[in-house]
């Protein structure tokens, strides 16, 4: 088997909590708290969790957009939570990022051709003819006709404009691209092309992605591994097929009771969570999740749990993990 290509450890983003006339640091947001993971060349990662769990966090953590509180980003055996932006420079070719809204990632200023030919002038590669010709071949790999260069953002729909930023993050034949939520913010009739066009790439680049969402069933149809992420901390992982037929988590289990089944005929049994997402700013003692967990116990309101094996290549942090 071979070395990942990306290896988080003990990773850590806590964001200050000011207040006061002199902006004194009052609390932490506790957005990721002591995450592991890693990614293997030519993988898809899925990134699962609620809305406010750290997963957004996590992505750009480890595209090195937040320098983390602590923790280590190996890529590729360097680690790149401790370098200044000069010593990234080389690294960000490798390591690129496909943002939610295409709208709000694009220079609306700029015209695709601009955008496009962006990056090979930050890391001074080519020159004007080559850039070009480059942006046009870029454009016709993501499906959009040449003419798109002299075209501004606005003019295009919201499935193209993810194809132009799918584009940009190609540009330098990165190994790693970091998907954070791409195709949420689409209709459901452009999301599965996108989608393609993303695994399509997957084959055609040997690209490795960590895939952010929240829809499961967009992860499952994508990812080789799912992640579990609840408060800021990774509570289960396993192969793609494993997690979907046994979530051992009782967290697992209540998402993936969520997946609508196109069955009229199917009545599934939804597990219904109570209470809120507690506040990552003063975390409950103990396991994170025993506030709104139907198992919980006065184990679970005093210890934390740690990530351990509970099936061949399948982990999870509970007390009294157990197969549905």
């Amino acid at each position: 088997m071979s070395a990942p290509l990306l290896e988080v450890r003990d990773l850590k983003m806590h964001f200050p909590v000011k207040s006061g006339f002199f902006s004194r640091t009052k609390a932490r947001n506790f957005a990721v708290d002591g995450v592991n993971l890693s990614i293997n060349p030519g993988e898809t990662l899925g990134l699962v969790g609620e809305s406010g769990c750290g997963k957004s966090t996590l992505g750009r953590c480890i595209s090195r957009l937040y320098q983390p509180t602590a923790g280590e980003i190996l890529f590729k055996d360097a680690n790149l939570a401790g370098m200044s932006h000069r010593q990234l420079l080389p690294y960000r070719q490798n390591i690129q990022m496909i943002f939610q809204d295409p709208m709000e990632s694009l220079n609306a200023r700029h015209t695709v051709g601009e955008i496009l030919e962006e990056p090979f002038l930050i890391h001074g590669i080519g020159n004007a003819q080559t850039r070009r010709q480059s942006v046009s071949k870029l454009l016709d790999t993501v499906g959009l006709p040449g003419r798109s260069a002299s075209r501004y953002p606005f003019e295009f729909s919201g499935g193209q404009r993810q194809r132009i930023g799918i584009a940009r993050a190609i540009a330098l034949k990165p190994e790693l691209i970091i998907c954070d939520e791409p195709v949420s913010a689409l209709d459901v009739s452009i999301q599965s092309q996108i989608l393609n066009l993303l695994m399509e790439l997957q084959k055609e680049f040997n690209l490795a992605y960590l895939f952010i969402a929240h829809d499961l069933a967009v992860v499952k149809h994508i990812s080789d591994r799912v992640a579990i992420m609840y408060l800021g901390k990774i509570v289960e992982q396993a192969s793609s097929n494993e997690i979907y037929h046994r979530p051992f988590h009782p967290y697992t289990q209540s998402l993936i009771s969520a997946i609508p089944i196109p069955d009229p005929h199917h009545s599934a049994t939804r597990i219904l969570l109570k209470g809120d997402v507690p506040s990552p700013i003063s975390p409950p003692p103990g396991c994170a999740f025993h506030t709104r967990c139907p198992k919980a116990s006065e184990s679970c309101q005093r210890d934390v749990p740690i990530l351990k094996t509970v099936a061949p290549e399948h982990i999870a942090a509970c007390h009294f993990a157990e197969a549905p």
